[in-house]
């Protein structure tokens, strides 16, 4: 009973320091399809300050997004990118992310939402 005491207790720490990119506050959405975290995505984050992360490695211009994850698919091909856009974010904001993986030809982008649970 102890050791599962103690496993438990590894899992609930490590859990959250597992999670990858840069915690932000997802839009809202109902019946949206649940993919489960499995490593195999590259995380774009774009927070409310209107930063973009790749990762946690912050993208010093929005605009080398496009070469930094060319860069990324290089070396990872099979990942897609998953992008995580905080709801309180300009529009603008995530738009200039998604213009930039256009125009470097990425076109297996998934939008991160957070499902609004029914009572």
């Amino acid at each position: 009973m102890d050791v599962v005491l103690v496993l438990l207790i590894i899992f609930m720490v490590v859990t959250p320091l597992i999670a990858s990119g840069v915690a932000v506050d997802l839009p809202r959405t109902s019946h949206h399809a649940r993919k489960p975290d499995d490593g195999k995505d590259i995380i774009v984050s774009v927070t409310k300050e209107e930063k973009v992360y790749v990762g946690r490695n912050l993208v010093p211009r929005p605009e080398d997004l496009g070469s930094v994850l060319t860069a990324e698919k290089r070396r990872f091909p099979d990942k897609s990118i998953f992008l995580k856009g905080d709801t309180r974010a300009p529009y603008g904001a995530v738009r200039v992310a998604l213009q930039a993986m256009h125009e470097a030809k990425i076109d297996d982008v998934v939008l991160g939402t957070e499902e609004i649970m029914q009572e």
